[in-house]
Parts: C-alpha cells; structure tokens; sequence
C-alpha cells in the first residue's frame, strides 16, 4: 500500500456514463497514472476535491515507476 494525490477524473463509460471513470494521481516523484479499480457507487458519485491524498495496492511497479494493478482503498486521513 502507499499513498497519492488526487490530480483529476476522467468520466465513465456505459452503466457509469456521467460519474467518475478513473482518477489520475500522482506520487510524490510527480508520475502520474489512472487508478479505475475499487471505486465504490459513491465515491463515483461524489468524489473528493482535488489534492486530496489516497491510500491505494497494487502488485509491483512497471519499468517506467508506475504502480501496475493499482485498486484504491480509502482516503488518508491526516
């Protein structure tokens, strides 16, 4: 686990067409990547404002430093 910094939101297609798709974060060594996995009914209905941190998994990293298999788990509390 670790965590990152809620930079945006792409929309969804199909059953979730007009709520978040995927969030696009970034880690603090500035790589950004999409996390689309773990999102709850809510959380695509109402999303956290930007910059918010997150905790999220994934497997290992790909040879460009971004998390592959990324699930997000919760928001980080301070």
């Amino acid at each position: 686990d670790t965590e990152c910094r809620i930079i945006g939101y792409t929309e969804g297609n199909g059953k979730y067409f007009g709520q978040v798709g995927a969030i696009i974060c970034q880690l603090s060594s500035k790589i950004t990547f999409k996390i689309g996995s773990g999102l709850d009914n809510f959380f695509r209905k109402n999303p956290p404002k930007l910059g918010t941190e997150i905790t999220f998994k994934y497997q290992n990293m790909t040879k460009y430093g971004k998390p592959r298999f990324p699930v997000y788990l919760r928001i980080r509390e301070h």
